[in-house]
């Protein structure tokens, strides 16, 4: 990598799941290192040892697997590297930069209720500042930050902000326990990554300032930084799981394919035109900061349905079959033969929101028997229906090669012999093989169904017709 190139990096805290808000900013550090030719690390903040777990960590590497974000470095764990901290300290304390503070919590907490008595604001009074203290037992280190003046930065996307430093106080850099506190922590890592640019939530503003301290104070660069604005729900108010705020795990399991998620995620707050779906390759072609807007963006579960749909119709069958068995599976049908499974998606992909609702559709291809829906049979499976359904079993029966050509003519011959309209066979033929009034088209079901289970299914509602009812068995089958 050269000087010049772009690094980006996505540091989620193991303490839960991968939601939507950290899902698009992950997305957005991987479009722009992607866009850029450079390089995006994925790096595990896990130095709050209480909340953080293997569990979460797991669930936020499988998230980002699934939506398809690599990552060019890592997964770096902050717990592993203290080392690399301390020696940022050290850098700090041997430059002046930095001081050891023996203030006990207790202290502490007294000035602080003294200074708000009087109106003041609650922050260090920096009385440790010049004692040129050393270690001891109960120290902390605290940066030396500037009294006076401003701290100001050009953000990517809300431009200019200021901080007064008068507002800022002597923040910890290292725990009397041993260990980094979040702000150094983050900046010895984006300074030995090479971090070039930090583009992270908005709620992160205030804690800008303070980590350009800590660059000022080790004497390095600054990166560029771009904050995202929150997400909200369709009623403008703050996302929460009412709006589908929930994990990006949660979205696979209701059957969404992450192409549309990102698509989704990509589209709040960032536009490009009028243009509403993007391939993966159009969004890294297409995206830039100066387009993601400066005010929260909407995430319209809505849309993001009506989007699934669309990349269901135009994902590859055999690729929809790969996404469709784990939610098949999880049905009860194993050892499934992937070519019917195949045949019954081909039927389905155009009627289907999500992979659930495809797996639900597609129940009756694999059950041993179907059970009627009583509406559709009342309706449907009537004495009236009887000759025409025996006919047609017959017609079936003797065809020579079970093909759609074939079958339509069968149906072409019994129209016109019978002198009947095609519905008035096709529905109680519809609820004999599927179970409802309502399925794909009748030949594209029969040609996945297969000759044995049509005429099995057609034999068991004429006996149900004729007065010998029907099991309801709706055992699950290997077929």
């Amino acid at each position: 990598m050269s000087k010049n190139t772009v690094i980006t990096r996505f540091p989620p805290s193991p303490t839960g799941y991968l939601h939507i808000g950290g899902a698009r900013t992950a997305l957005y550090n991987w479009l722009f290192a992607r866009q850029q030719g450079g390089k995006f690390i994925l790096r595990i903040e896990d130095t709050d040892k209480e909340r953080s777990t293997q569990e979460a960590t797991q669930a936020i590497v499988e998230s980002l697997e699934w939506l398809g974000l690599d990552w060019d470095e890592g997964p770096y764990f902050q717990s592993r590297r203290y080392p690399i901290y301390r020696k940022f300290v050290e850098r700090l304390l041997s430059s002046g930069k930095a001081y050891y503070c023996h203030c006990t919590p207790e202290d502490l907490d007294q000035r602080r209720q003294e200074a708000m008595a009087k109106g003041l604001k609650p922050k260090y009074d920096g009385r440790c500042r010049e004692m040129k203290l050393g270690p001891g037992p109960h120290a902390v280190v605290r940066l030396k930050s500037p009294q006076s003046g401003k701290t100001q930065f050009h953000d990517l996307i809300k431009g200019p902000i200021s901080f007064s430093n008068e507002e800022l106080d002597d923040l910890v850099l290292w725990r009397s326990d041993g260990s980094p506190t979040y702000h150094l922590a983050v900046v010895a890592d984006d300074i030995a990554m090479g971090l070039t640019h930090i583009i992270r939530g908005d709620d992160h503003v205030n804690n800008t300032p303070r980590q350009m301290l800590i660059y000022q104070g080790l004497g390095e660069a600054l990166p560029f930084y771009a904050h995202v604005p929150m997400i909200l729900g369709p009623d403008r108010t703050r996302l929460s799981k009412r709006h589908g705020a929930t994990s990006v795990l949660a979205y696979r399991e209701m059957g969404y394919l992450p192409r549309a998620l990102i698509n989704a995620l990509a589209r709040v707050g960032w536009s490009y035109g009028d243009q509403e779906k993007f391939s993966l390759n159009e969004l890294i072609e297409k995206f830039s900061l100066e387009n993601v807007g400066k005010s929260a963006g909407i995430f319209n579960t809505e849309k993001l349905l009506d989007l699934n749909a669309r990349y269901i119709r135009e994902t590859p069958t055999v690729e929809l079959v790969r996404c469709l068995m784990p939610f098949l599976e999880k049905a009860g049908f194993r050892n499934l033969n992937g070519e019917k499974v195949a045949g019954a998606v081909e039927t389905l992909k155009g009627r289907s929101k999500t992979l659930v609702e495809m797996a639900e559709s597609a129940r009756f291809y694999f059950l041993d028997e179907v059970a009627y829906d009583p509406a559709a049979t009342k309706k449907f499976l009537t004495p009236d229906a009887l000759p025409m359904m025996k006919d047609i079993y017959v017609r079936i029966q003797g065809i020579g090669e079970f093909t759609g050509k074939n079958m339509e003519k069968v149906f072409l011959d019994f129209i016109e012999e019978r002198q009947v309209k095609l519905g008035r066979i096709a529905q109680p033929l519809r609820v004999a093989l599927t179970g409802t009034g309502v399925s794909p088209g009748l030949f594209e079901v029969m040609d996945v169904l297969g000759r044995e289970k049509v005429l099995e299914r057609i034999e068991k509602a004429i006996h149900y017709v004729s007065g010998g009812g029907g099991s309801r068995n709706t055992k699950s089958s290997s077929s």
